[in-house]
C-alpha cells in the first residue's frame, strides 16, 4: 500500500474529463454538474479508504469507489459497490 498522503496532497489537480462526468453522474444517480468537486469531497472525507494498486488510486467511502489515475489525478470512474 502506498501512502496516501500523495493523493490528498495534490487533491487540486484531480480532474476528468467530459466522458468521465457523464459516467460518473450515471454510475453514481448524481444530479449535479460539479462531478469533480463531489469526488473531491469524498476523497478528502476522514472515513475515505484510500488505497494503491498498480497504476490507479481506490478511494471507497459510503458505499462508493472512486478511480483515479495516479500519474494524471484523472478520475477515471466512480461507481457504487456491490
Amino acid at each position: 500500500m502506498k501512502n496516501k498522503q500523495l493523493l490528498l496532497d495534490n487533491i487540486d489537480n484531480v480532474h476528468t474529463t467530459e466522458m468521465g462526468i457523464d459516467r460518473i453522474k450515471k454510475n453514481l444517480k448524481l444530479d449535479t454538474d460539479n462531478v469533480v468537486e463531489y469526488c473531491k469531497n469524498k476523497v478528502l472525507d476522514k472515513n475515505c479508504n484510500i488505497y494503491k494498486q498498480g497504476k490507479n488510486w481506490y478511494c471507497e467511502i459510503d458505499n462508493i469507489i472512486i478511480t483515479i489515475n495516479s500519474y494524471s489525478y484523472t478520475i477515471i470512474t466512480a461507481h457504487i459497490k456491490k
